[in-house]
């Protein structure tokens, strides 16, 4: 299945510059799978080397700054003494990443071969700010629709998309797209849950697929997280399908436990994030630039890492969910989450934040244009009006709305109308 980050490594790779690419991003999204895809088609050779299987190595590394210091280990490690035209690939950099500065400050000093690491890791790594001029940062996510359509057999849907605004989708290929856009809608877009889907086209395959995943990811955060915050990190993740289903999204500790405070479970949710099974997304006080200096750290909303496994882990099973409205399962919530994952892989637009007024008014999400701030609603009903966005820009009287929903594209009054299935495209 191609993954559009194979793009992102082929510009790196046709830099030439003596800089590592670090792919980071969530359990089971694809990471590895895409540094081998790359590999292959890019290398004649590589070597990979899994730091999870050389503690030794990687503690060795985490301390060494040195580059002829950590070639020598290298060397001795994985019994290759040639590395030339060849691309070293380190998995598992998440158990130190003081290793991933070294490696490429390592990179640096090597015109003979290339470096790609690989991280299972959410949000910003403490390294990234020390090594932007050493390092090129690839943020992987679950598949998006355009990946989704390709892997199946809508690559022709894609076409029809991507030329929407010049002309508009036939009655006939607007029911293809979305015919497919219900089912990813159950899929989701982890990669080896699609590709059960594919193989048979069946829901219920999906769902086990799911089932096993989920399974897996719950090991993960137990086997990785700290043991005197274990029980807490759980009731957190536990707590996301509720803390999303109820009508204020924001993130509430007393629905992790009723007696729960915020400075005992914060370095929880923070071990979440980092992990890469939640994404935050947090508050802002105005709508006004920059929107990095309107946060309110105290108050987030956590999304989950893919629509997919939130509706199993919600225990919904495909045959509960009523395929005639498939877009208001959960009450919306999945097409929320699944227009937030579609907007953070979408390289246009930057950080996501959520507003909510004084009153009632929330706007879903709220990003940094083009010299402007950018509210975006999302909607499932057709033709349904974003009363909330009109109250943010009636507030801050920015020219500029966005609106997700099942309508097809147009532009009015400001407006910009996005379609479900092209959140993508714009």
């Amino acid at each position: 299945m191609f993954r559009n980050i194979i793009n992102d490594l082929a510009g790196w790779y046709e830099r030439e510059e003596q800089k590592a690419a670090l792919i980071k991003g969530g359990k089971a999204v694809g990471k590895t799978w895409a540094a081998l895809d790359f590999a292959t088609g890019f290398f004649d050779e590589y070597i990979v080397i899994d730091l999870a299987e050389y503690p030794d190595l990687l503690e060795y590394i985490s301390k060494e700054r040195k580059p002829d210091k950590v070639h020598a280990k290298l060397v001795t490690t994985v019994d290759k003494y040639d590395f030339e035209g060849k691309l070293l690939i380190f998995d598992n950099a998440q158990l130190n990443t003081l290793s991933i500065k070294n490696l490429a400050m390592y990179a640096g000093s090597r015109k003979d071969c290339r470096v790609l690491i690989i991280a299972t890791a959410g949000g910003k790594l403490d390294i990234e700010d020390q090594c932007k001029d050493i390092l090129d940062v690839f943020e992987m996510t679950p598949m998006t629709f355009e990946e989704f359509l390709k892997a199946g057999k809508g690559r022709k849907l894609c076409k029809y998309i991507e030329n929407q605004m010049m002309d508009a989708l036939s009655d006939e290929v607007r029911e293809s797209v979305k015919t497919m856009l219900e089912t990813f809608f159950l899929t989701g877009g982890m990669p080896e849950v699609v590709s059960a889907y594919y193989k048979n086209e069946s829901f219920i395959d999906a769902d086990a697929a799911l089932i096993k995943l989920l399974d897996r990811i719950n090991e993960y955060i137990v086997d990785t997280a700290p043991r005197r915050s274990l029980r807490k990190v759980v009731a957190v993740w536990k707590s996301i399908p509720k803390q999303l289903t109820k009508d204020n999204k924001k993130f509430m500790y007393g629905y992790v436990d009723p007696k729960a405070r915020a400075r005992e479970y914060e370095d929880s949710v923070e071990f979440l994030v980092k992990a890469g099974v939640v994404n935050r997304v947090y508050r802002i006080k105005e709508g006004v630039l920059p929107l990095e200096n309107q946060v309110d750290e105290k108050s987030f909303e956590l999304y989950h890492l893919d629509h997919g496994l939130l509706r199993i882990m919600s225990e919904i099973k495909c045959t509960d969910v009523d395929l005639n409205n498939v877009y208001d399962t959960m009450g919306g919530v999945i097409a929320e989450q699944y227009a937030y994952s579609e907007l953070k892989a979408n390289k246009k637009i930057g950080t996501l934040y959520f507003w909510i007024s004084s009153a009632t008014a929330k706007v879903d999400f709220v990003y940094e244009g083009e010299g402007e701030v950018i509210p975006v609603d999302v909607q499932t009903a057709p033709h349904s009006k974003a009363q909330s966005v009109k109250v943010f820009t009636g507030r801050y009287n920015n020219n500029t709305s966005v609106r997700i929903s099942t309508d097809d594209m147009y532009v009015k009054k400001g407006l910009l109308n996005i379609p479900l299935y092209g959140i993508w495209n714009f």
